[in-house]
């Protein structure tokens, strides 16, 4: 056994090794697109394959950085932040069962999603992709809390079997590497472990910009080693004729933690998969590392570094001005130190050409040129334009269609990665709901927030989910923003759609507008009957019980119990049918004023 567990943890690091040599040259990219994106943009890959500085070869030289990296990045973010579709469980028949099962299986994603911070983590997932081109999400099962944990790995810790595979589908292994404290891992796993000497990722400072007389100093991204670490190495392997059900080993150090087949099956039937989603900035054909907008406008951010400081270079010597003197003629030691200040008494020999300054010219016209072509260059590569990085409208653009052709261009230069973070949403919904139908088996309780300041509790198991086919209850979350949304609901009010019969609107009306348009239970404005529509909800599920009062808004009240027969939702018990009909006569009743 313990020759098993030598070969095994033998076989493991030696195949990481492997990985990491034929992943440097993404690793490279990856570092210099973050040391680009916080300012530090005068680093370079060497032939030896690290990141070093480079420094200034003057001491009057111009090395300014302007930064248009963190805007470009800063306004794609902000715009993929807007995706945040809600996923909900669709029944696989119209069956009753199928419906409540349904029903179940989108209040248990709205519970974990908020369980999860789902929103925060797909925030920082985005971060990841946007700048080195790919993030990932993991979900596991967490035994001492009994229930799901999904977290966000950066690419610097996922290791496939090969970078030219198109996606996780393609690979039949994976890595996924990590770095944690001795103390930790120890506790973790109850074994014992050997702490290392480590190199990790850091942040340090490098000096490498300024100008004439100064320097200043920007964060870099580099490697340090850090004591006391231990280096946990998980390898998956998918399911093939030796191992039906998967492998996975796990390796701390020099000591194997695990070693058995995949825990979770995540797959279409059951199959046993990576426990991983990936997403990406924009898809590279034939490989498994997505492209970054960062490495794309990297050549156009120097060339525009490099035009600004020498345009820079060129005012400073049409400022300060060069001095010619003749050999001898004056205390050049004094003109270095004081220079031609002001008031200056400047004496020259007796009998020898004056000091003059010479005449350096103008700024040539050639440097405004490169500069508005390089600002339209980092729009025609980024796609985002300026009406979106500056919220400013372009000088010749006055017609508000054209304006809103201009925002939905920068939506579609957008397409790739907004597909990307809804796919991975969609994914892991799913992956959420294999998760709990696989480890629920007795009841279990969850909480469920309806958006309207109110939240229900309920029981589930396993066996409920019977559905984990997956849709979104919105497609695209720019069309259907709060500003296009209310500006439709209104063209529908102007026109007369939403009223009733009699021409008017009625109060569950007004309620369901609010809360589409976003205000929701706008100052406890329609707090009373938002009460009356949750009443009539739970006299649905249980009309046995339900009590009709001389309170209750009787029209709302039979307005919400017709919807609920005509939907079909009764239609499974004919008796129970009948219950509701009779409950919606007596409601009927009091309107006409019999009771």
């Amino acid at each position: 056994m313990k020759q098993f567990a030598e070969d095994v943890v033998e076989s493991v690091r030696a195949d990481f090794a492997q990985r990491q040599l034929q992943r440097r040259p993404y690793e490279l990219t990856w570092q210099l697109n973050m040391n680009f994106l916080m300012g530090n943009q005068y680093c370079r890959i060497t032939p030896r394959g690290s990141i070093e500085q480079e420094e200034k070869f003057y001491f009057w030289q111009e090395k300014q950085v302007y930064n248009h990296v963190a805007p470009i990045v800063e306004t794609r973010l902000s715009r993929l932040n807007h995706v945040r579709p809600r996923p909900i469980a669709r029944p696989f028949s119209n069956s009753d069962a199928d419906v409540n099962s349904a029903l179940v299986s989108t209040k248990i994603l709205d519970s974990a999603r908020e369980k999860v911070h789902l929103d925060e983590l797909i925030t920082r997932a985005t971060l990841w992709s946007e700048v080195c081109g790919t993030a990932f999400y993991k979900i596991a099962w967490e035994d001492d809390v009994q229930d799901v944990a999904l977290s966000v790995c950066s690419p610097f810790e996922i290791y496939p079997d090969s970078n030219v595979s198109q996606g996780l589908e393609e690979c039949r292994s994976l890595i996924h590497a990590k770095v944690l404290p001795q103390k930790e891992a120890e506790d973790k796993w109850g074994v014992k472990l050997k702490g290392e000497e480590i190199k990790v990722f850091a942040l340090s400072s490098a000096t490498g910009v300024g100008g004439l007389g100064y320097n200043s100093v920007v964060p870099s991204v580099t490697q340090e080693s850090k004591k006391d670490q231990v280096l946990v190495l998980e390898r998956y392997t998918l399911p093939d004729a030796d191992n039906p059900n998967g492998r996975l080993e796990i390796v701390a150090g020099d000591a194997l933690l695990y070693c058995g087949e995949l825990p979770y099956m995540l797959g279409e039937d059951g199959r046993r998969v990576f426990p991983f989603v990936r997403q990406i900035s924009a898809e590279q054909a034939g490989c498994f590392w997505g492209a970054s907008v960062v490495e794309r406008v990297i050549p156009i951010q120097r060339a525009y570094n490099a035009v600004k400081n020498r345009k820079h270079e060129f005012m400073n010597r049409l400022a300060m001005g060069v001095l010619t003197v003749e050999d001898g003629s004056v205390d050049t030691e004094n003109l270095e130190e004081e220079g031609l200040s002001p008031g200056k008494i400047l004496v020259y020999r007796q009998g020898s050409v004056k000091p003059q300054l010479m005449d350096s010219g103008a700024v040539p016209d050639d440097f405004s040129t490169e500069e508005d072509r390089l600002l339209q260059e980092f729009v025609t590569v980024s796609g985002v334009s300026e009406f979106a990085r500056n919220s400013t409208t372009p000088t010749t653009v006055t017609s508000g269609l054209a304006l809103q052709l201009i925002a939905e261009q920068d939506d579609m230069r957008l397409a790739g990665s907004i597909d990307s973070v809804k796919l991975c949403i969609k994914k892991i919904a799913k992956y959420v709901l294999r998760m709990y139908k696989q480890f629920v088996s007795a009841k279990k309780l969850m909480r469920f927030a309806d958006g309207q300041h109110g939240a229900e509790i309920f029981y589930f198991s396993g066996s409920d989910i019977g559905s984990d086919d997956v849709v979104f209850e919105t497609e695209n979350e720019f069309t259907e923003t709060p500003t296009t949304r209310r500006t439709m609901v209104m063209d529908l009010l102007h026109a007369g759609v939403l009223n009733d019969k009699n021409g008017k609107l009625s109060e569950s009306a007004k309620a369901k507008i609010l809360t589409l348009m976003g205000f929701g239970n706008w100052e406890n404005a329609q707090d009373v009957t938002q009460l009356h529509i949750k009443r009539a909800a739970a006299e649905n599920v249980d009309v046995d019980s339900a009590e009709i009062l001389p309170v209750d808004d009787h029209a709302l009240h039979v307005e919400e119990h017709t919807r609920y027969v005509i939907s079909g939702q009764a239609d499974g018990d004919v008796k129970y049918r009948d219950k509701l009909l009779e409950h919606i006569r007596r409601h009927q009743e009091y309107i006409k004023g019999d009771i």
